[in-house]
């Protein structure tokens, strides 16, 4: 939970970034927060029993490993002695809790059960982030608490975590949310936003834990989240700890009082006013109430942490190997996945990563004045060469074919991406695809016609030659067109008689030695420059001084002519 209502207060400096904001970052994931997370989006015994939880969690690194972020899982160490009872109140205190009948006011801190449901799923967390290269750094209490100090001392970039105590605890950058859906997101909170909008400090946020209420206290009665805000904002960032371990709490009712009537001390003359209500109200006296402030305030100021230079950082900070054959066995137990399709999911991520890790160096060689070409460089190129250009989800993208991966031939990536690890390979592309469309262009066969329809059309041509001619003589035409069972006009040259037209297969053969009965009356129109040449035949079926049987022999033609 953390401090009661903080996240409302926060909510004007809450940012949405796109999830390539996280790219070549180092992350601390506080995982109990995560595991949460994924487990209450489908609570349910087949939600547990198929482990959706952990396939939620393999997808969400997956994706953070291809932008090459570099992934710290925290856990939680022992239960704090200050935030044993609220446990108890939150969670079955013997699924989470180990019994202990000394007083509790004696006890520092307070071992988990390691052996219940939720220990049972960040350990298969652990294994899994295990084999994908990811470390994890076991904290001595408050797992928050360890990802503020490796934030603030600038170990890591920022944090992963649902719990707004983590900035009482030191963190600059919070990460409260991740989404991968639409491109992906993650919420950010950054502390430089809340000291410079809602003038708010890390005194002045645990100051707000003492009067709101937290994990730690039970807060003060009839403080609420505004009334809080405007006394701390009254008394001031580097005053109002003080004020509040060394003064009664009365001191505060006062306040409460005074901002109620519009009366709240400005800061020139706030030291004298506390005075004169310390004084009221008698000598000042650690009471029961002033001695839980300053414990608590002991605790986010001084949290029980590794130190950022202990060994369990450093090995947390190391890079660690991609497992491949553990992770396709782990995969195989959990989600019951074929190597095959472990190799789909997360093959092509690793190969990005490993892509910008080329790309990190290049750049980091060119600003150093070191620009070696791609064949010098001391690490070789993961990219063998450029199959082909692609365009995914309106973004340019190339498909490249990797060299050295097992399981893995080609992958889409993209296309700024290659820009700054391998430009070289988009011209050595360009190039080839250059000079395969120039071949392709001189290789080209021109069309030809062919001689079986070349032959056809010189018959046709040399048909209708000879039916203009006998026409224009007014003689019969050699020609005699046929139907077959689908009024289709057959034209066989090669099978002309002298006779009158037969049967040949059942169909007629155009017959072009025939005398015309009767003389052509067809229209006949002559150019008058041109007398003697063949004119032009009118086929028009609007004359009517044609006998039946021209007129049909007209129509046989029109057929004939549309057919061919």
């Amino acid at each position: 939970m953390g401090v009661k209502n903080l996240w409302d207060i926060l909510e004007s400096c809450k940012k949405t970034l796109p999830i390539h904001h996280l790219q070549n970052k180092r992350v601390c994931i506080d995982l109990s927060c995560w595991m949460v997370q994924l487990h209450n989006v489908s609570k349910s015994h087949y939600s547990t029993k198929e482990k959706l939880y952990l396939k939620g969690l393999f997808h969400r690194l997956r994706a953070l490993i291809a932008l090459n972020c570099s992934l710290i899982f925290v856990t939680d160490g022992s239960i704090p002695a200050l935030k044993i009872s609220t446990y108890r109140q939150r969670l079955n205190p013997l699924s989470e809790v180990v019994r202990d009948d000394t007083d509790a006011h004696k006890v520092s801190s307070l071992r988990r059960n390691m052996g219940s449901e939720f220990s049972c799923m960040i350990k298969e967390a652990k294994v899994l982030g295990l084999a994908l290269g990811i470390p994890c750094l076991d904290g001595v209490e408050e797992a928050e608490a360890q990802c503020a100090l490796l934030n603030s001392e600038s170990l890591c970039d920022g944090c992963f975590t649902s719990d707004s105590d983590i900035f009482l605890f030191g963190a600059r950058t919070v990460y409260r949310d991740i989404c991968l859906g639409e491109g992906g997101y993650v919420v950010c909170y950054e502390m430089e936003d809340i000291e410079k909008k809602l003038g708010f400090g890390r005194n002045s946020l645990i100051a707000l834990a003492l009067l709101l209420g937290s994990d730690y206290s039970r807060g003060v009665h009839g403080f609420g989240p505004e009334s809080a805000c405007q006394v701390i904002k009254s008394i001031g960032e580097d005053d109002v700890l003080q004020c509040l371990s060394s003064e009664r709490t009365s001191v505060l009712k006062e306040l409460k009082i005074l901002k109620r009537q519009g009366q709240v001390p400005t800061s020139t003359n706030k030291e004298n006013h506390l005075d004169h209500v310390v004084s009221s109200n008698g000598t000042a006296q650690h009471s029961e109430r002033d001695l839980e402030f300053l414990q608590v305030m002991n605790a986010y100021l001084k949290p029980k942490c590794h130190l950022a230079d202990s060994d369990p950082v450093y090995r947390s900070l190391a890079l660690h190997p991609f497992q491949h054959t553990k992770l396709q066995q782990i995969c195989a137990q959990f989600f019951g996945w074929s190597p095959e399709k472990t190799n789909e999911y997360i093959l092509p991520k690793i190969a990005e990563r490993d892509l910008r890790r080329f790309a990190n160096l290049r750049f980091t060689s060119s600003e150093i004045g070191a620009l070696l070409p791609l064949d010098k460089m001391p690490i070789k190129c993961p990219v063998s060469e450029i199959v082909k250009q692609r365009r995914v989800q309106g973004k340019e993208c190339f498909e490249v074919s990797w060299q050295h991966l097992d399981g893995l031939k080609s992958s889409i990536v993209p296309a700024d991406l290659v820009e700054s690890a391998c430009p070289e390979k988009i011209e050595e592309f360009q190039q080839r695809r250059a000079q395969e469309k120039k071949q392709n262009h001189r290789c080209k066969p021109r069309p030809k016609k062919s001689k079986d329809m070349a032959s056809s059309m010189a018959e046709i041509d040399l048909a209708l030659q000879t039916l203009l001619l006998d026409i224009n003589s007014n003689t019969e035409p050699r020609w005699k067109p046929a139907f077959n069972s689908e009024s289709s006009a057959v034209l066989d040259p090669t099978k002309c008689r002298s006779s009158e037209t037969q049967g040949v297969g059942g169909k007629e053969v155009i017959d072009l030695s025939s005398p015309l009965p009767h003389p052509c009356r067809h229209n006949i129109i002559k150019s008058p420059s041109q007398a003697g040449e063949v004119g032009i035949i009118d086929l028009s079926d609007s004359d009517t001084e044609m006998p039946p049987e021209h007129l049909k022999k007209a129509r046989e033609l029109r057929l004939f002519l549309a057919g061919i």
